[in-house]
């Protein structure tokens, strides 16, 4: 009876130990949770307070953590370099995906739309996804992140402060109109500001906009033979103009302030202006903003280039490492889903569906009739030059980015010296100077420059 027992503990210890083992089994352990790894955008958040939805259908439950931006990177990045399967589903952008695809940190979803059902593909519609961003998503051909929402950039203004100050704003605004825009509405003694634009240090945080304005002033990172440009007159132009509106016009204190800070001053008034991301239309148009209904549109800002406006997409991937890749391929779908923003449009508001992702979004009377601002986001994102970025030819892709696996440690550090140059730690020589030194040891250390 003994050994009977003892071999019996075993089996049952072996059982559960391969139950355990393997992520195509999840199902038989039980309820499945998956952990998602989001940034605190507002459409995000829109995400985890409906997610309730998705596990009442699903019984698979989610726990969501959630980071600031530049956090969110490093933590994820980190996991999916060790493998270490903390998140099962990450959130990640355009500039990301085909790097983390070819390092084989997160999972090909081929495999998984193959296993669906014709009725199930129909349904999701993988055509449906704008091309842009479907595209900018992929590697090798296959599909390895959805979309939740896309963007470009473009200008958002007080309409009432325009007209009261007797300025008109046009469709495709230059920066120097911007500029003196800015100024002229700028009232900080009652808490009013010409402008917002983000100034804290970041790859994703202070050179998406800048990196727009490089490009607007006829700069660029390297030349064709992957020589760095920092020591171009272009370059110091935009750098100058940068400091120069916000300073004049800004927010105090801007390299403090990323997206969310900036949000939060355009979205409670304090703001004339924003240049930033499209996505935001919804969170201003939104009932709980001050500034519902008083917000026009304009084209990202031009100089000697026009359509300067970025393209990106917050999306959702499966690191290679989850557990429970079936489930979280049925998060992802979900989320990303025409069912989805029909969800947020009936409980929410159609003002506030994820923007950018699909064609039909824009032919939706309902959206159409809440999102004044719908046909300004398309026209931005379709006239995004993600392939051709700037007025000279460079070797790289990418408007607020240049699409190396290097440029997120070399962006990081070029903007750590804007911020100090905008603060006045350093002189606009110096923090070029040691932007071309770091640009050029990327180069070399890369392979890029021979």
């Amino acid at each position: 009876m003994k050994r009977v027992s003892i071999l019996l503990v075993g089996l049952l210890l072996l059982s559960a130990g391969l139950a355990f083992a393997g992520g195509s089994k999840e199902a038989a352990t039980g309820p499945v949770t998956l952990t998602i790894a989001t940034v605190n955008n507002p459409d995000m958040v829109i995400m985890q307070k409906l997610s309730e939805n998705f596990t009442k259908a699903t019984n698979i439950k989610l726990n969501f953590v959630v980071l600031p931006e530049n956090e969110l990177r490093q933590k994820v990045t980190e996991d999916v370099g060790l493998g270490s399967g903390k998140y099962d589903v990450v959130t990640i952008g355009t500039y990301d995906t085909p790097f983390w695809a070819k390092n084989k940190w997160i999972s090909s979803l081929e495999p998984m739309f193959s296993k669906m059902t014709p009725a199930e593909q129909t349904s999701y519609d993988r055509a449906d996804l704008l091309k842009p961003i479907r595209s900018a998503l992929s590697y090798d051909n296959a599909l390895y992140a959805l979309p939740f929402y896309g963007e470009s950039s473009m200008i958002f203004y007080r309409k009432d402060l325009f007209q009261k100050a007797g300025l008109t704003m046009p469709e495709a605004p230059t920066w120097q109109q911007i500029y003196n825009f800015a100024v002229k509405l700028n009232d900080p003694a009652n808490g009013q500001y010409g402008i917002a634009l983000r100034g804290l240090p970041g790859w994703g945080e202070i050179l998406a906009p800048f990196d727009t304005i490089i490009n607007a002033f006829g700069a660029r990172w390297f030349d064709m033979n992957w020589n760095p440009t920092f020591n171009e007159p272009a370059m110091k132009k935009a750098w100058e103009f940068y400091k120069k509106i916000l300073t004049n016009a800004g927010e105090p204190s801007p390299t403090t302030d990323g997206y969310t800070e900036c949000l939060a001053l355009m979205q409670s008034g304090k703001a004339a202006m924003w240049y930033d991301a499209t996505v935001s239309a919804g969170t201003l148009q939104a009932k709980d903003s001050q500034v519902a209904g008083k917000i026009g549109y304009a084209l990202a800002p031009s100089d000697v280039k026009g359509n300067t406006g970025w393209l990106w997409a917050w999306s959702l991937g499966i690191e290679s490492a989850s557990k429970h890749k079936e489930a979280a391929f049925k998060f992802l779908t979900w989320a990303t889903d025409r069912k989805y923003i029909d969800l947020v449009g009936n409980t929410i508001g159609w003002a506030q569906v994820p923007p950018g992702t699909r064609e039909s979004t824009y032919t939706n009377p309902q959206y159409l009739a809440a999102a004044p601002f719908a046909g300004m986001v398309l026209k931005s994102i379709e006239n995004a030059s993600y392939d051709h970025p700037t007025v000279q030819p460079v070797p790289y892709k990418g408007v607020q980015y240049v699409s190396i696996p290097e440029f997120q440690s070399l962006g990081e550090r070029v903007s750590q010296e804007l911020a100090s140059y905008i603060t006045g730690k350093e002189t606009v020589d110096q923090a070029l100077a040691n932007s071309q030194a770091a640009a050029l040891q990327v180069a070399k250390q890369g392979g890029y420059l021979k």
